[in-house]
């Protein structure tokens, strides 16, 4: 490959294209939930997200010779086949995970505050502790909080910690998912949850669903829901995305459209990631760092009186419920739902992550300075 005369097909939702990869040739942005074979006709680079099923039928016919997904998830790349023909591939693990804790964090305290309890007097259930579950133990161990965790894959491999799923859905009264969509094997998470297990959870337990939409059988959830409404759930992802079952919908306090990790940040640190991957493939130096690709004048400042809890400032980064408004209002128009979805990811607001807020104000020592520390925040 020349590498200054690459044709490169990206989703057009993956930002800081231009300076990271535009000096090695042209750039077509393309939506990635219609990405056809045609459109890689001459394609030497293809970048995607989530939604686009990179696969034979995809690139039979293409000269495509590298693919990058600038998301920490890959169940949508068939990688035996880009193996099977020798094309370069690489993920972005992590790069939002952050972002999907914090979204979690900001869910929980609205939940809290709404039920009038203390997260310290919950046990939170953390189902998959990869990139996202592991951020999300960290900053919730940090905030003292008891936690049961279940990775079967660690399990497996002699990690100490752990617990059965079935222990944790009887025991946790948070349950928050975080596994990859995986289909085959022992350990497939194709719905982990469904009819048989939804019975475990305890009475006034919080569900939340921030990994893939089909780790909760959808139909299962919604008949168990409709004999359970003690149960408060929490659902950023959907079975079958972009189109979201309505009454399902109706039933969840917080419903957003698979927006967790859509951090600016997290969206940069992405592609960046897949500039560094590719400069790798080809062994060229990757000259630009991930910091001098965020702009310092959207960076969130916040005076503190000394009368803000942590929910407060917590919810002056990131609200989720004018996230659930526009989620709910998208669903009214029935034939335009699916569109409607992938709009609200295309055009969603900028949101930056805790540490890229400049606090002033916080007592040194107080506990609030040690919680907003313990969920990411960077304090002078």
């Amino acid at each position: 490959m020349k590498l200054n005369d690459l044709n490169i097909v990206a989703d057009e939702n993956i930002p800081a294209l231009e300076p990271l990869f535009g000096r090695f040739g042209s750039i077509t942005r393309l939506p990635g939930r219609n990405m056809q074979a045609a459109d890689l006709a001459n394609a030497d680079l293809l970048l995607v997200r989530s939604i686009t099923q990179v696969n034979e039928a995809l690139l039979e016919h293409s000269p495509v010779r590298f693919v990058g997904t600038a998301t920490i998830g890959t169940d949508h790349i068939d990688q035996a086949y880009l193996q099977q023909r020798g094309i370069a591939f690489s993920s972005a693990p992590g790069c939002n995970a952050d972002a999907v804790a914090e979204y979690v964090i900001s869910t929980l305290l609205l939940v809290a505050r709404e039920q009038a309890f203390d997260l310290h007097n919950k046990t939170v259930g953390i189902v998959g502790v990869g990139n996202v579950g592991s951020r999300l133990q960290h900053r919730l161990e940090r905030l003292g909080i008891r936690l049961l965790l279940n990775d079967p894959p660690r399990q497996k491999r002699s990690e100490a910690g752990f617990s059965e799923l079935n222990q944790l859905l009887t025991e946790a009264d948070i349950i928050c998912l975080h596994t990859p969509l995986t289909r085959e094997g022992e350990d497939a998470t194709r719905h982990l949850l469904n009819k048989t297990n939804l019975p475990l959870i305890k009475q006034g337990a919080i569900l939340l669903n921030a990994g893939r939409g089909p780790v909760i059988d959808n139909q299962d959830l919604l008949e168990w829901h409709q004999q359970r409404e003690d149960v408060t759930l929490l659902l950023d992802v959907w079975e079958d995305e972009p189109r979201v079952d309505a009454e399902l919908a109706a039933r969840v306090r917080i419903g957003t459209p698979h927006i967790a990790g859509y951090s600016y940040d997290g969206k940069i640190r992405g592609t960046w990631m897949l500039y560094q991957a590719f400069c790798e493939s080809q062994g060229i130096a990757a000259d630009l760092s991930f910091t001098e690709l965020l702009p310092s004048d959207i960076a969130p400042q916040l005076s503190l009186t000394g009368d803000e809890t942590l929910t407060d400032i917590v919810h002056q980064i990131y609200q989720p419920e004018a996230d659930d408004q526009r989620f709910r209002d998208s669903l009214m128009d029935t034939a335009m739902q699916p569109q409607n979805f992938d709009l609200l990811r295309k055009q969603y607001p900028v949101r930056r992550e805790f540490a890229a807020a400049i606090l002033t104000g916080a007592s040194p020592g107080s506990e609030l300075k040690q919680q907003l520390e313990a969920v990411g925040f960077i304090l002078p």
